[in-house]
């Protein structure tokens, strides 16, 4: 009986629909409601049992007014749709079209540095680094373990309040600290190098030496009050770009000494390029044109 009541229902439903109206679901405030007592009940927990309990009055009432809004038969409303034709017009030039290949468009870099490659960078310019910090130290505070214990005291809470003649004495803690710290950035970095210098072949010492060492300078420069207050209050940010930069030409320079890895993309270049033959023959060849 249900089954066929639900089956007329449907019918006399099509048969309301006209071409000039689009059915759509009726609107409903309920899930607007639902939401609002969830927050209530989860609010009253830590506020007041009040809260909770209105809460869960608003969550029953949208609970029931929901399912009453889809069951037995969902509501619907008739909104009616006016039909006419649109012209699109547009007041744009048109162009040619560029000719373009049908062979992939990314070619380079064809040849990049492998991993031991900046691995073996960052560990020289890290050694080359620890020059001009020594005599920073060394010129300013007639030690050259100054450096090294105030980049230790970043790792060190206790160390925060310790004087300058505290930071020019030799700590062996500090020094197994800041060689760890020194070493794994310096490695990190030099893989950056890596990476980098490929995609910047025609000057690599502007590159190496100074834009990149510039570079992240800066970024440390904005972001070192919150990575370490100790360092941040006591650099010297002049001698900290020396070194850097001494750092990035060493790096660089060893990098780039490297033999280079050929990448997959190498294979797609013509037989004259990858052979180092001169050759006219274009990179690129493409028979519609």
């Amino acid at each position: 009986m249900q089954e066929e009541q639900f089956t007329q229902s449907a019918q006399d439903h099509q048969h309301e629909h006209r071409s000039d109206t689009v059915i759509l679901p009726a609107p409903t405030p309920w899930p607007m409601v639902l939401a609002l007592g969830v927050s209530l009940m989860i609010t009253g927990m830590v506020t007041h049992w009040v809260l909770s309990l209105l809460g869960l009055i608003l969550t029953l009432r949208a609970i029931f007014g929901w399912f009453f809004d889809i069951f037995p038969h969902e509501l619907h409303v008739a909104v009616p749709v006016q039909t006419g034709v649109m012209k699109i017009a547009s007041t744009r030039t048109t162009r040619e079209q560029l000719p373009v290949s049908a062979a992939h468009r990314t070619l380079l870099p064809v040849e990049t540095f492998s991993i031991t490659s900046g691995i073996k960078g960052g560990i020289v310019g890290g050694i080359a680094m620890i020059v001009p910090a020594a005599l920073f130290g060394l010129l300013k505070f007639h030690s050259i373990w100054y450096a090294v214990n105030l980049l230790a005291a970043g790792g060190f809470v206790r160390w925060a309040s310790e004087s300058t003649a505290f930071l020019c004495q030799f700590h062996l803690e500090g020094l197994l600290a800041a060689t760890g710290i020194h070493a794994f950035t310096s490695v990190l970095i030099g893989l950056l190098y890596g990476a980098m210098l490929p995609m910047f072949p025609r000057k690599p010492i502007l590159t190496a030496g100074f834009v990149a060492p510039l570079l992240w300078t800066g970024l440390l420069y904005s972001a070192l009050g919150v990575i370490s207050p100790v360092l941040n209050a006591r650099i010297n940010w002049l001698w900290f770009v020396i070194s850097q930069i001494a750092f990035g030409l060493v790096c660089g320079f060893i990098v780039n000494l490297q033999v280079k890895v050929r990448t997959p993309q190498f294979r797609s270049l013509p037989f004259a390029v990858r052979a180092g033959i001169h050759s006219d023959v274009p990179l690129t060849k493409d028979e519609d044109l």
